[in-house]
């Protein structure tokens, strides 16, 4: 794994109950007609999170203190479970190997990379997933599903599936797959400043997390 990542969750019973979503990074100019000429100066979205809400107990406070002195503050990367956002498909669904359309073979492309697509017809956006979960990566080629470790392969620390020798999908075959995942964070800090008169007071710390390129 790269150095500055290390390949472990934050701790999930915090992780339930944070807040926090995509952000964009669009320009706007108005021009003298009142139209407005947009730019998007990001071609992904970047998530931002704040994990203090989910910190209820001193314990729970005591073990995000731990991991954040682990990973230095802002230095070490680690993965982040978002709750809204984690599967292939619907949260509320375990994933299918027809999810999400990951390219088409052609006899000889034998990886192919995770993405999930947001949208329909008008602007679809293709997100890559660089962190699958362990054991959740379901592949199938032109329908029929695929056993990982038999046909395929697949790098959880990059989201990379690569079929074996013998299994690369042939021309025109639709290449498909369902995935849970986390999203490559770190602190936004390099300081946590935690207040316990406000904290008994029911007042939480604020732990700002950052979606950063793996």
């Amino acid at each position: 794994m790269p150095a500055d990542f290390h390949e472990l969750r934050f701790p999930l019973d915090v992780a339930l109950a944070s807040r926090g979503g995509p952000e964009r990074r669009t320009d706007i100019v108005t021009l003298g007609s009142g139209r407005e000429h947009r730019n998007a100066r990001w071609a992904h979205s970047r998530r931002r999170y704040d994990a203090g809400y989910g910190v209820k107990t001193l314990d729970a406070l005591h073990a995000v203190l731990a991991f954040f002195e682990e990973r230095r503050g802002r230095l070490y990367g680690f993965r982040w479970h978002d709750r809204v956002d984690f599967r292939s498909g619907p949260p509320s669904r375990p994933p299918t190997p027809k999810d999400q359309a990951l390219g088409t073979g052609d006899g000889a492309r034998a990886s192919f990379q995770l993405v999930k697509t947001y949208g329909g017809a008008h602007a679809p956006y293709l997100r890559p997933i660089a962190k699958p979960v362990a054991g959740s990566v379901r592949v199938a080629v032109a329908g029929t599903e695929k056993v990982e470790g038999l046909h395929f392969d697949c790098d959880v620390t990059t989201g990379l599936v690569t079929f074996r020798d013998g299994e690369v999908p042939p021309p025109g075959a639709a290449v498909t797959a369902g995935f849970a995942f986390d999203v490559p964070v770190r602190f936004d800090t390099d300081a946590l400043e935690i207040d316990l008169a406000a904290f008994a007071a029911g007042e939480i710390p604020r732990i700002p997390l950052v979606e950063i390129l793996p």
